[in-house]
This record gives C-alpha cells, sequence and structure tokens, in this order.
C-alpha cells in the first residue's frame, strides 16, 4: 500500500475531459491496489489566466512542489492578433513548471497497436515491430532564446530601414546536451541497447557540440551502440523504417517536430502520452509531469469526441516513473490494450467495422478492462 499526491491540471479545452478519465483509471489503480491516492484539482493555461490572472500561480506551484506527480491536459493559445501585446501567454504555465521543477528529459513512447495498424496512413508492413523511445531535451534550445538570462534578449521582430525582420536564438551548454544523453543511454540500457542521436551537424554549431557530447558520454556506455543521424534523414526513416529505433535523443526543437510524425504510426496523435522528468526524486522514483502530446483542440470541446488514450497512457507513466508502480503500469497499460482489441474506438482512430464511442465512454472501458485485468 502505498500513500502518494498528485496535482492535477486539466487546463483548456478538451485537456479536463481526458485528464477526468486518466484520474479515474489511477481511482481505480488506487482501489484495486490499494493505495492512497490526494488528487488535487488546480488551474492553468488560459482557464488560470481568466480566473487567477496569471499563466500559473504561485499556490499552484507550491502544491506542484508538495506532490509526488503532476497531470497535465493541454494548454490554448491566444489569437494571433492577441498573442504580440499579450503580457500573459497560457503557455507560460508550462515553461515556468519546466524552469521551476528543471524538466530537461521528454519521454514519449511510440508503440503502436497491433489492432491499430491499418489506422495508420502507413501500410501496415511499415508499422510493424515498431517500438521507440523518444527523448526530447526539454529545458533549452530555440523555445528559450526568449529568457531574460540570454545577453540582448534576441528573440524578437524589430523594425529596421529594409522592413521587418525576426531573430530567434538557440542556445546549448554542453551540460545541458550531457544530462538528456545520459537519460537516453541509461534508458537504452534497459531496452535493445541502441541510440540514435539526431541533430543538424551538417549546419548548426548546437549540433556540432552535441554530437561530440554524445561521443563523449558513449564512452561510459560500452553496452550501447549508438549512431548519429541528420534530423531530415531521421524523417525519412519515421515513415520508411522505423522498427529501426530503438531510442532516440534529440534537441528540443526536433523532437517536438519528430515525435508529432511519429505519432501517426499509431493512428493518431490522440495515442501518444508523455513524460517530463527532471532531477528531483521522489520516495519511489523521479518527480515529473506527465500529459499527452496533443492540443487542447478547441474545435471539438465540448463535443465528448476526444481520445483520453493518451492522457490514460500518461498515467500510466506516472505510475511507472514517479509512484514506482510497474505492475500497476503495466495493468493499465494491458487495459488500454483490451479495449482496442476489442474493437472500441473515438472517431481520431475509427475503422470499417469498429464501434465509434466518446470520450466518457472510451475511459469507463478501459477502467471496467483494468478490474479485469
Amino acid at each position: 500500500m502505498g500513500n502518494h499526491a498528485i496535482t492535477v491540471l486539466p487546463g483548456d479545452g478538451v485537456g479536463p475531459e481526458v485528464t477526468e478519465q486518466a484520474v479515474e483509471v489511477l481511482l481505480t489503480v488506487a482501489d484495486l491496489y490499494e493505495h492512497d491516492l490526494t488528487i488535487h484539482h488546480r488551474l492553468a493555461g488560459l482557464a488560470a489566466i481568466a480566473g487567477e490572472g496569471v499563466a500559473i500561480s504561485d499556490a499552484t506551484l507550491e502544491l506542484c512542489e508538495q506532490s509526488d506527480a503532476i497531470l497535465f491536459g493541454a494548454i490554448g493559445s491566444l489569437p494571433a492578433h492577441e498573442r504580440q501585446h499579450a503580457s500573459v501567454k497560457p503557455e507560460q504555465a508550462l515553461f515556468r513548471l519546466r524552469k521551476s521543477f528543471q524538466f530537461f528529459a521528454n519521454l514519449r513512447p511510440i508503440r503502436p497497436s497491433r489492432s491499430l495498424y491499418h489506422a495508420s496512413p502507413l501500410k501496415p508492413r511499415y508499422v510493424e515491430g515498431t517500438d521507440l523511445m523518444f527523448v526530447r531535451e526539454l529545458s533549452a534550445g530555440l523555445y528559450y532564446g526568449h529568457l531574460e538570462s540570454i545577453p540582448g534578449k534576441p528573440s524578437e521582430i524589430r523594425r529596421t530601414e529594409r522592413g521587418e525582420e525576426a531573430v530567434d536564438t538557440l542556445l546549448y551548454t554542453e551540460q545541458e546536451i550531457e544530462r538528456v544523453v545520459r537519460a537516453a543511454f541509461d534508458i537504452a540500457v534497459a531496452r535493445r541497447g541502441v541510440v540514435t542521436s539526431v541533430d543538424k551537424a551538417n549546419v548548426l554549431s548546437s549540433s556540432i557540440l552535441w554530437r561530440r557530447v554524445v561521443e563523449r558520454v558513449a564512452v561510459d556506455y560500452p553496452a550501447v551502440t549508438y549512431e548519429h543521424l541528420l534530423v531530415d534523414a531521421c524523417a525519412m526513416y519515421l515513415l520508411r523504417e522505423p522498427s529501426r529505433f530503438d531510442v532516440i535523443v534529440t534537441e528540443n526543437l526536433f523532437g517536438d517536430i519528430l515525435t508529432d510524425e511519429a505519432s501517426m504510426l499509431t493512428g493518431s496523435i490522440g495515442m501518444i502520452p508523455s513524460a517530463s522528468l527532471g532531477v528531483r526524486r521522489t520516495r519511489s522514483g523521479t518527480f515529473g509531469l506527465y500529459e499527452p502530446i496533443h492540443g487542447s483542440a478547441p474545435d471539438i470541446e465540448g463535443q465528448d469526441k476526444a481520445n483520453p488514450i493518451a492522457a490514460i497512457l500518461s498515467a500510466a507513466l506516472l505510475l511507472r516513473h514517479s509512484l514506482g508502480l510497474q505492475q500497476e503500469a503495466l495493468a493499465v497499460e494491458a487495459a488500454v490494450e483490451e479495449v482496442i482489441q476489442d474493437g472500441y474506438r473515438t472517431v481520431d482512430i475509427k475503422e470499417e467495422g469498429t464501434k465509434v464511442i466518446g470520450t466518457r465512454e472510451m475511459g469507463k472501458r478501459i477502467a471496467a478492462a483494468l478490474r479485469r485485468t
């Protein structure tokens, strides 16, 4: 029996709908395995801006600090005409969480269900055998060029006598690279022992440094085979031969783009969970933030159409990495697979002959399968 506290930040759009189902699965786990689970709900993103005036409040961050893990939904976005002059933006919630808790490694597993091979736009023969883990660097790179710690704040649109121009800054230190590369090699040791490091070393100085650090770290892992691959080649192989990959480690922007591409191997971006891990240890694992990689999808908000599977599988990652509950995590994953094999689908993964159900019904069926498991 374990006593655990989780802070839930449902966020915006379909975030509250999918996290509701993930929480129900977590409570089912707590009931079945006799764990004492305390759930706290707080605002983040557009919901927090509307209710509290900030993207995420100090009180919410303090509650996260006192918890064993964070379950996150999705962040909404401001209309384009409002963004330029907005002093508070919803994505600041995620940036502040990542900075406050030093989340630097984002894990995104890509493991298509055999029952969903035909839901992928690729032919099944290309998808078959795919089982890979992306390790995306999360705390630096191009997305962080706006930080005031970088002299000159070189991420801006500025006016010159030739017209407007824009600049962004891509900055990495060898320490930032090394810690995420080591995380990837550690994961590979427990898998098939192959790391693919993805960069653009034929163009970018940051990638040249990235490659040097990988080669230095690899010396400490003689049982792991590694390779360097340019990001454009990786994008091609993800569609042509995805089963060749075991662990892919890459920088922030590349990881963001490649994992959205790789989600199509599973049939839908609504199938991909993620775990953002940092340096803080919990009693049984690593403190982390867990979220589906899809966005807030305001076009289907409130329509009971969103796929909750990515959020539920994110809850399984939470059980595994932050609470140290491997058996429970496997049970959740098995329950998801059982429901898929039984032919139940949300609209994003529907196929001819399958039974299309809504967000809530999918969550209920997975919880019921979990009890049977």
